[in-house]
């Protein structure tokens, strides 16, 4: 769609001052725009909407999901098998095709459901002046040059410039970072290089008015504005392919080669030896179906949901599966402070009198008279509510007002009744000028009172003798405090200490994070000294941590997407949590988004991979720690699966050699697969973690699931498994036995006991019995499709004796003897458990 914007001025709207703004946008505040101006400005600049992009087509998602290299040979595998009829296999494949595909489209649409995040963020509906008259449009309505009227509680619809304010304070966490509330005055005029946490005449969509009120007139909708810009960040982003998607892929491209090869060999020798074509043919296609792990792509989606299920019971639900492997791939997390290191809200930290001194607040702190004084001037100087509710009428989220009115209660205070008591006959409000707030106040006996609250460097400089407090400001600010003074008719009471407090288990979470390995960054929009102060509360920043690389302050939206990227391009595999509306374009960017599920905006939510309920960075340990486990196993049943593979691949190349003219049948090696993939894949990915699973560094993001440890292995039992089978298939041909099911047996069987000796260390004594009892049921199944009439004929097997029954089951048990033995002399290095 085209987008038409209206042309700004030659200065942003923040340098300007409110009559500069009006004359430029050509309104008059008393009338606003007339309906038809409004209208025209309407049908040239289009809807107050950040919707950039139609839906893409399903077809479209559907056909891009059936490029990746394994689904390719997958369907490949499929026409080999449709062009020789055998119309089973073709269907067993194709339904494995199409199970991968629907589970990576539904993945993939997730960026339209986070644009309507972003759009039904704002306000449903504005209040306006058209006409002389104040009147409700819709939010969507909206154009450049309405006057808003803005009042407590109201959520700005549009960026707009003050024109008028009277005590207005407003929201913009979820937009900055920032836990603080923001002042807001229509006289201020910015730098145009002005942060936009920074930007006092302005308010901005998608932020809150806490109180006060004021007027101010729109200078920017739908995509010019904050949020807007946010979508633009947010749409142009596509998920980066996560370390498992690119290692399957390399792995895809891998078996691809490997099949072309091996088909085009034993083709050649096939029509050199003579052979028929049809049955070099239909061998090829049975080496293809041997080759080609048709199943890995259902047994890793599986694996990868049932680590999704074992992390949501620990509180982190997952919204995109290959997240679950991602986070055990994390070399690097980036953390925004506010709802994820803190609380989120304001709270009195500690008190300072000039006869008690220095005072923490909380259960059994001293209850001095000159305390009692303190609480009551602050309670008194105060806007907020007298029960201590926040501004939006919860008792969760607590501005600086509300907070002190709280901490004022809980030190023994009867607001109500103070006030009551107390009443105010005059107040000049806080403005950001002068910095502070000052009452007068009449008593029970009639006697006045002047009370003043602010910022320590206005109040003390009017009051002799207040170095002391001036010193003790300085050092609580320089740990990211807020301070406020607190004087009574020019006496000193004392100062309040706020802080947004770190969660307790913060601290703890970051420790077990670098102990894995993990370098933790913090990246907030708040001052560089609060978020200095916080990362060194938490150990973000220690003597290993220095702050220079590991904070990141007054980081806007755009500031973050950088980082995000930058730190990829240097090879780190990213995970970045966040809430608010400013995390959207980075959670969307990283390799792996953590969205706070309690705190979090519905944008942050549908951007993120991964919503944690309880919005603590522990679960996050957790969650890492289960994807750790998710891809041992997942790397674990890879090695099992392509030494099974790779023995089937040797047979049926090998075997003409010794005089079997097609090994297996097609079906047959479906079969197998089957038996040896399907619910043993399953199981195979519920195995336990091992011990060191937190204690050992992440994998390196640029090593595949193939190393060379993994590679060692699985030739070694491949050619274990070929050796034997092709063994068995010989002496019974030689003493005219049932050679091929004989062969079917043994290749099924070793490769079912193989999957019980790869087991990790301590699955047997503490770990989840479902492999072995995947194990005994297939072994039914085989026995089923060795016996029972139907099967055998659709198979192409026969019965066999006692005696045929034990040529082929006894050394179908070496290869898995062979790996314990191995695993006994050499016990971690080829433990597929560990790296």
């Amino acid at each position: 769609m085209v987008i038409h914007v209206t042309a700004p001025p030659a200065r942003a709207a923040w340098e300007l001052s409110p009559a500069e703004v009006l004359d430029h946008e050509g309104v008059v505040p008393a009338t606003g725009l007339d309906h038809g101006s409004a209208a025209a400005r309407l049908a040239r600049d289009g809807p107050n909407a950040v919707q950039l992009h139609p839906p893409m087509p399903l077809w479209r998602s559907v056909t891009g999901q059936l490029h990746d290299t394994l689904v390719l040979v997958l369907l490949a595998a499929a026409v080999l098998t449709a062009v020789t009829g055998d119309f089973v296999d073709t269907a067993v494949i194709l339904l494995v095709v199409t199970v991968n595909t629907v589970l990576g489209v539904v993945q993939e649409r997730r960026a339209l459901r986070e644009i309507r995040a972003l759009d039904d963020l704002v306000a449903p509906n504005a209040r306006v002046t058209r006409d002389g008259r104040d009147t409700w449009v819709p939010t969507r309505e909206l154009v450049r040059g309405d006057v808003l009227q803005l009042t407590a509680g109201d959520e700005v619809g549009a960026d707009a410039r003050l024109v008028r304010s009277v005590q207005l304070q407003v929201d913009e966490s979820l937009l900055t970072g920032e836990s603080q509330p923001s002042d807001r005055d229509a006289e201020a005029v910015s730098p145009g290089s002005t942060p936009m946490a920074d930007r006092t005449g302005m308010v901005h969509a998608g932020s809150t008015v806490l109180r006060g009120s004021g007027e101010a007139v729109v200078v920017a909708t739908g995509i010019s504005t904050v949020i807007g810009q946010v979508a633009l960040l947010v749409g142009g982003r596509r998920s980066p392919l996560t370390p498992l998607q690119r290692r399957l892929a390399i792995l895809g491209r891998q078996i691809s080669i490997g099949v072309a090869v091996a088909c085009l060999v034993f083709l050649a020798s096939g029509l050199l030896r003579g052979q028929p074509w049809e049955t070099t043919v239909v061998a090829a296609v049975a080496l293809a179906v041997a080759a080609v792990p048709e199943s890995l792509p259902a047994v890793v989606t599986l694996a990868l949901s049932a680590g999704a299920s074992r992390m949501g019971r620990r509180g982190a639900v997952v919204r995109s599966l290959p997240a679950v492997e991602t986070l055990g791939s994390v070399t690097l997390l980036a953390t925004d402070k506010t709802g994820t290191l803190t609380e989120g809200a304001m709270s009195v930290d500690r008190i300072w009198t000039p006869g008690d001194g220095e005072i923490s607040v909380g259960p059994g702190a001293p209850a001095s008279d000159e305390a009692r004084k303190l609480w009551s001037a602050a309670a008194l100087c105060n806007d907020a509510d007298a029960s201590g509710d926040g501004p939006d009428g919860s008792a969760g989220t607590a501005d600086t007002e509300t907070a002190i009115v709280r901490a004022s209660r809980a030190a023994g205070c009867d607001v109500q009744q103070l006030r009551r008591d107390h009443p105010r006959e005059r107040e000049e409000p806080f403005d950001a000028v002068t910095r502070q707030m000052t009452t007068w106040h009449r008593g029970p006996d009639g006697e006045r009172s002047v009370l003043i609250k602010g910022a320590p460097e206005v109040v003390l400089r009017r009051i002799d003798g207040a170095g002391a407090a001036q010193a003790l400001s300085d050092r609580w600010a320089a740990v990211g405090r807020r301070v406020l003074a607190v004087a009574a008719d020019g006496h000193l009471l004392g100062l309040i200490a706020l802080a947004d407090p770190v969660r307790p288990e913060a601290a703890a979470a970051v420790e077990s994070l670098h102990r894995a390995g993990i370098s933790v960054v913090l990246v907030s929009g708040d001052h560089a000294g609060t978020a200095t102060a916080v990362a060194r509360e938490v150990g973000v920043v220690d003597a290993r941590h220095p702050a220079a690389g590991h904070v990141h302050a007054r980081v806007e939206p755009a500031g973050k997407l950088d980082l995000i990227t930058g730190w990829q391009a240097a090879g780190q595999v990213v995970a970045m949590t966040g809430d608010g509306v400013n995390d959207a374009p980075a959670l969307r960017a990283a390799d792996i988004g953590v969205a706070m599920g309690q705190r979090g905006t519905d944008v942050a939510k549908e951007a993120a991979d991964l919503v944690l309920v309880d919005d603590s960075l522990g679960t996050v340990t957790a969650a890492v720690a289960e994807g750790r486990r998710v891809f041992d196993n997942v790397r674990r049943f890879v090695g099992y699966g392509l030494a099974g593979g790779l023995s089937e691949v040797l047979v049926m190349l090998l075997g003409p050699f010794l005089g079997l003219a097609l090994p297996l049948l097609p079906a047959q090696v479906l079969w197998v697969n089957l038996l040896t993939h399907g619910p043993v894949g399953v199981a195979m990915g519920g195995e336990p973690a091992a011990p060191d699973v937190l204690r050992r560094p992440p994998r390196d993001p640029a090593t595949g699931v193939l190393d060379r440890s993994l590679v060692t292995q699985l030739v070694v039992n491949g050619l274990a498994l070929t050796a034997v089978c092709l063994a068995v298939a010989a002496w019974s041909l030689s003493a005219g036995g049932p050679w091929q099911t004989q062969l079917f047996v043994t290749l099924s069987v070793g490769q079912l006991v193989l999957a019980l000796a790869l087991r990790p260390a301590g699955a047997w004594s503490g770990g989840s019995p479902w492999l072995p009892v995947a194990v005994v049921g297939n072994l039914v199944l085989l026995a089923a499709a060795v016996l029972l009439p139907g099967l055998t004929d659709l198979l192409g097997t026969e019965p066999l004796s006692v005696s045929e029954t034990v040529l082929a089951v006894g050394p179908a048990l070496l290869p898995g003897t062979l790996v314990l033995l191995i695993r006994a002399t050499r016990r971690p290095a080829l433990n597929t458990g560990a790296k």
